[in-house]
């Protein structure tokens, strides 16, 4: 089976392009119409104002996978659904979404709450010069010195023409670019 072509019969996952945030909206009205719908969400950390927030937000901004049964279900009715742009197509025929990648990206997401996380930074190593993005050391550059406890490093740096080690939290610590 060839990209975008269809077997009569069976489901197929299709990859569906929504309006401008209206992933939600589009979910709601395909389900209401009785397709099965999946739109991986990722749980994001944002640096807000010093304070890390977690947000919901699209894996794929603008796009949400839809299973059809071809033998029992029209895929016509879905792009005039409310919410929808357009039916991803190769060609004039709506793509076809191997099931492997939408049951890999369903196997990937937290079985608890069905959202994926980014891959965690990996731990720094002593010596790794660091930049504080938030606290009262924000802006300041250093030297990585230990973990300091429950999410607090230990980092090296110079004030007031001497090397002081602060504490700080390990979120406001990242790698200096190279």
């Amino acid at each position: 089976m060839g990209h975008g072509s269809l077997a009569p019969t069976g489901l197929h996952w299709f990859l569906i392009q929504t309006k401008p945030a209206a992933e939600k909206s589009a979910l709601e009205n395909l389900e209401r119409q009785g397709y099965r719908v999946y739109h991986p969400r990722l749980l994001e950390r944002v640096l807000r104002r010093g304070r890390w927030l977690d947000r919901i937000v699209s894996l794929f901004p603008r796009y949400v996978f839809v299973q059809v049964d071809v033998a029992s279900q029209s895929i016509a009715p879905i792009r005039s659904t409310i919410g929808v742009a357009n039916i991803v197509r190769f060609g004039t025929e709506p793509t076809v979404v191997p099931d492997g990648i939408v049951d890999a990206l369903m196997r990937k997401a937290d079985p608890e709450s069905g959202l994926h996380r980014l891959n965690e930074r990996p731990p720094l190593k002593r010596g790794t010069r660091v930049s504080i993005l938030a606290g009262v050391f924000e802006g300041l550059e250093g030297i990585f010195e230990r973990e300091g406890g429950a999410e607090r490093a230990v980092v090296l740096i110079e004030l007031l023409g001497r090397h002081t080690q602060v504490c700080v939290r390990s979120a406001y610590v990242a790698p200096s670019p190279a």
